[in-house]
């Protein structure tokens, strides 16, 4: 385990002083967390989040709140603290983030990925935008009303979860299943993944995140006959693989629209100026431009192979091979998918799931949604801001368990040039050092108010 940076030590135990000389303390908090390498491999290998956790930890003690660590299995930490509210007869509300991040290979990176480089006016590393981003912003925004002598309007409840990256069993599932009580009387929750602006023909308008896919993570097996590399074998584990990787890979599922991405292909024709009578809805989502990475695997349902495992030298045809594959459906579609996979490898393919979770999806109403709505407004007067369902998964999965209705509002004004999406577990992540000052700031009225 390595040493946490001082939390009363904004440059950090390590940092030279001129490192945060000018820096919002939202940069100097993400710079942080995103130099402690808590790398989640899956399937239950990680590099831990315990050293994360403690730092958040001592910063929430910082602002005078009493925060409770729980560990799942050995350094898989999370962390939870309630902030009491003005008026405690509102529901509470969940506030939450994770501290895993994705594997990062330093050789295809041009910073280190966990050096938390601060380069051309944008903090880059892994975890700048999943999540760690998310995590200072409401380090600072709750801080910043605590520092103010004030109180937030209802009681939030703060999560700070390990594991998301494997789904969250060793997190938030966690925690719902063994500490429901740290949840007792919320009932809405904002998280990762919603309220950044993106860019139509030059207008700026925000996504606010009110659902999320079905998520299944599926292992194909393959058996054959092991043999000498050079004879003539018909029965090749190997080739059986391939041939139901590439049907699932290259299976083009049909456009199928939810009430969520009706009203936003709706919404995106009409300040678009185009005909959804005439131009598909795969055509409006590729006009929104980088916003497309994003948006258009929300219209169907999604396969894509991960990972290939077989064989052990190059001259002995092996008896086993092996492949995960993501599949992401929308909400209630699973079952469905899973019978089209099946027939689509064939019945020589022995198919198992790892992993299932639910779909989510929300109406663009309410109370939350107008509090939201009209926070970015006093923020960027005349942006509008549309619903969205995410092609991926968060936390907001488990609290669903409890009755807690979950959105993605991590809010970012971002540059029309940055392609957000790509920066999710990809290469070079990075985001604007003035975008997390307008986070900070959004979230902090928010919070205030609502």
């Amino acid at each position: 385990m390595t040493d946490a940076p001082d939390t009363f030590d904004a440059a950090g135990s390590d940092a030279a002083p001129s490192d945060t000389a000018g820096l919002d303390e939202t940069a100097i908090i993400a710079r942080d967390l995103i130099r402690f390498d808590t790398t989640n491999y899956g399937e239950g290998r990680s590099n831990g989040e315990t050293d994360a956790a403690e730092y958040v930890e001592a910063r929430l003690r910082g602002l005078g709140l009493t925060p409770r660590m729980f560990e799942s299995d050995p350094g898989r930490t999370s962390v939870v603290a309630r902030v009491e509210g003005r008026n405690r007869s509102k529901p509470a509300l969940v506030v939450h983030g994770h501290l895993d991040v994705v594997p990062a290979d330093p050789r295809n990176w041009s910073v280190d990925p966990f050096g938390g480089v601060i380069r051309d006016g944008l903090l880059w590393g892994r975890g700048a935008v999943d999540m760690k981003n998310m995590d200072a912003m409401i380090l600072t925004a709750v801080g910043d009303i605590l520092g103010a002598g004030e109180q937030p309007e209802r009681d939030l409840v703060l999560g700070f979860f390990a594991d998301e990256e494997d789904g969250g069993r060793r997190g938030s599932h966690f925690l719902v299943d063994t500490q429901p009580e740290l949840f007792a009387g919320a009932t809405e929750a904002i998280s990762e993944v919603g309220g950044y602006s993106i860019d139509l023909a030059g207008r700026r308008a925000y996504l606010l995140q009110t659902g999320e896919k079905s998520l299944v993570w599926i292992k194909l097996i393959a058996r054959g006959r092991a043999a000498h590399g050079s004879r003539l074998i018909r029965d090749n584990a190997i080739t059986k693989l391939a041939e139901a990787v590439v049907a699932i890979g290259r299976r083009d599922w049909p456009v199928q629209l939810t009430d969520t991405t009706t009203r936003l292909i709706a919404e995106l024709a009409r300040l678009l100026d185009v005909d959804p009578e005439r131009v598909g809805p795969d055509e409006i989502v590729l006009r929104t431009g980088t916003a497309a990475g994003f948006i258009l695997a929300t219209l169907r349902a999604t396969s894509n192979p991960t990972l290939l495992e077989a064989g052990y030298k190059h001259n002995v045809i092996p008896d086993t091979a092996e492949a995960l594959v993501d599949i992401r459906t929308l909400p209630g579609d699973e079952d469905r998918v899973l019978a089209e996979v099946r027939e689509l490898v064939g019945d020589d393919i022995e198919i198992e799931t790892l992993h299932r979770d639910i779909g989510l999806e929300a109406s663009f109403d309410g109370d939350l949604v107008d509090a939201i709505t009209g926070t970015l407004e006093r923020h960027d007067p005349g942006a509008p801001v549309l619903p969205y369902l995410l092609s991926g998964g968060t936390d907001n999965k488990a609290l669903s368990r409890l009755g807690i209705t979950g959105y993605g509002f991590a809010p970012l004004r971002l540059p029309s040039d940055l392609d957000f999406p790509g920066m999710f577990h990809g290469v070079d992540e990075r985001v604007p050092l003035d975008a997390l000052v307008f986070g900070r700031t959004v979230l902090r009225d928010l919070l205030r108010s609502y």
